[in-house]
């Protein structure tokens, strides 16, 4: 399955770590794809494939994703035994049936007949003890091969544990960028703690990646140009300096995606990360943990 910069599947290994209690092997950069179906369907598609290619075979995606779910069905119909593929119920479907119904229409959508991590998208009205049952139930009939939650902080992570106990929840999708490193005051710490694995989604931020001209903008630019890759690439590699942290980057472009997944064989040294560190602070702990 060529791409379009030639790269053919297997050419290139993806770093990768272990993936929730189960320790399964994950690519530590995947794809997202929240709005991916608002760009050129043609060229997204190539880009999800140029990804795949490039090692990237960890793909996000989510049912309040519009038709992204059908998308990715198409970039990996070739190719789904090397896809760890996830998805994701909203809160207003994650009773015990309603999110049981809900992976059916994922499943559905994207074409194929289990997943390989569903998630609650984030904390919703419905008791929690439910929707963890419905993924217990969709585990024991082989529809999913484990569950996880987005969105969630410290206190809800307890509570998630307490219901279905260890070395069930493979992990937590939240907001992570240099500009906005909540998490890790509490968050990555439970959640290395507990063997679970953190998921940082929109890592280039929500349209407000730094500019060229601004201090942290020529910072990344510096580190880029030592390196002899770009500000966005060392961005993720930054993102994964800690041991339990994976990422998924969203494009549409081919190239983009195979010069997200080189960021993986960056090896930022101390300096580099204090200097990114110190021009992106982490700040004080928020009262509610930030997401998009």
């Amino acid at each position: 399955m060529p791409d379009q910069q030639g790269v053919e599947q297997g050419d290139v290994e993806m770093r990768a770590k272990g993936f929730g209690a189960a320790r399964v092997s994950v690519p530590v950069i995947g794809q997202g794809t929240w709005r991916i179906d608002t760009f050129d369907r043609s060229r997204a598609i190539q880009a999800l494939r140029a990804g795949i290619d490039a090692g990237m075979t960890h793909i996000d995606t989510a049912e309040m994703y519009g038709d992204a779910e059908v998308m990715v069905a198409e970039a990996i119909a070739d190719c789904r035994e090397e896809i760890f593929l996830v998805s994701k119920v909203v809160p207003s479907n994650a009773t015990r049936r309603g999110v049981v119904r809900a992976c059916e229409a994922s499943l559905r959508r994207l074409g194929t007949d289990r997943l390989d991590c569903y998630l609650l998208h984030w904390r919703g009205s419905h008791p929690l003890a439910e929707t963890i049952a419905g993924f217990e139930d969709l585990r024991q009939a082989g529809k999913i091969l484990s569950w996880g939650v987005s969105n969630f902080d410290v206190p809800d992570l307890e509570e998630a544990l307490a219901i279905a106990g260890p070395d069930r929840i493979a992990c937590n999708q939240v907001y992570y960028s240099p500009s906005v490193r909540a998490i890790e005051h509490a968050v990555l710490p439970w959640c290395t703690a507990h063997g679970v694995a953190l998921v940082g989604y929109s890592p280039f931020g929500s349209g407000d990646f730094p500019e060229p001209a601004s201090s942290g903008g020529r910072v990344l630019q510096g580190i880029a140009e030592a390196h002899g890759v770009s500000p966005h690439s060392v961005v993720l590699a930054f993102l994964l300096r800690l041991p339990n942290v994976f990422t998924i980057p969203k494009t549409a472009r081919a190239d983009r995606a195979v010069e997200n997944a080189a960021a993986a064989d960056i090896q930022l040294n101390s300096a580099e990360i204090a200097l990114i560190e110190s021009e992106f602070p982490r700040g004080p702990k928020p009262r509610i943990l930030p997401m998009l």
